[in-house]
């Protein structure tokens, strides 16, 4: 890279190796279609992306959030978080959010096989034919 555009940027990113970073995505974004904010001056597109760091055309700020969501393979959504949801007392009577303890109703076999035949719709028996 041209050391005298290095030297300009400088001041806009401290970091060398950020400034690198920051100026190769750039340069890779021009090369893929990315409209440039200065005149070309038959600069190859490393430097194109120095001349506009340095002049502030573009921010390195923005260009550090954008290298940043390119990298990522997960992007965090912000989800609401879940709201306390009271019990439902099976007895209709009410429920304190304190009462913690929890009654457990064991069903045998037999009564579960019972409960889904209720559910399932009756068989088709075949109608006798009237004569």
């Amino acid at each position: 890279m041209a050391r005298v555009t290095v030297e300009d940027c400088i001041d806009k990113v401290e970091n060398r190796f950020d400034l690198v970073l920051l100026a190769s995505h750039r340069a890779r974004m021009v090369s893929s279609g990315s409209q440039i904010t200065i005149n070309r001056d038959n600069d190859k597109n490393p430097v194109v992306a120095l001349r506009e760091i340095a002049e502030t055309t573009i921010s390195p700020g923005d260009l550090k959030e954008d290298l940043i969501h390119t990298l990522q393979k997960y992007v965090e959504v912000d989800e609401p978080e879940a709201e306390a949801v009271p019990l439902i007392a099976g007895t209709g009577g009410s429920v304190d959010a304190d009462d913690t303890d929890v009654a457990v109703e064991h069903m045998s076999e037999e009564e579960l096989l019972k409960g889904l035949e209720g559910l399932a719709p009756p068989e088709e028996q075949p109608e006798p034919d009237e004569e």
